[in-house]
């Protein structure tokens, strides 16, 4: 593999994987496609490739001690970084909105959101600066 020498990037390596793992799916799969599905293909190939994930992260909103929302994420791969896939050719405020509200909860670093659209595949890498 080749290893990235940016010192600007937050988990360039890491990331090219799991951005070639997405565009393997789409190759794979193609587009029209339920979401979940490409949600299953993804996690056989992070898999695949020995990445270490977990699905379905449940991530709590606390307040006073108390639960007062709930956030599950898609995946959370090596313990570092979200990733959160739609199904779509465009990116909304909403999911990205989404995407930050999870990296402020778990207090991570970094997301990658990736879209699976009749246009192909297409991603945003989504930084937590406050982490």
């Amino acid at each position: 593999m080749n290893n990235l020498k940016r010192n600007d990037l937050v988990y360039p390596d890491l990331s090219y994987q799991i951005i070639g793992c997405a565009f393997d799916v789409y190759n794979s799969l193609g587009s029209g496609h339920h979401e979940k599905y490409y949600q299953r293909a993804l996690a056989e190939a992070f898999k695949e490739k020995k990445l270490k994930i977990i699905e379905q992260v449940f991530c709590p909103v606390i307040f006073n001690e108390k639960v007062v929302a709930k956030n599950f994420f898609d995946f959370l791969i090596d313990d570092k970084l979200v990733v959160e896939i739609k199904k779509g050719n465009n990116f909304s405020k909403r999911h990205i909105d989404q995407i930050l509200d999870y990296l402020k909860t778990s207090k991570l670093k970094l997301a990658i959101l990736i879209n699976f659209g009749s246009n192909g595949v297409s991603f945003k890498r989504i930084i937590n600066f406050d982490s």
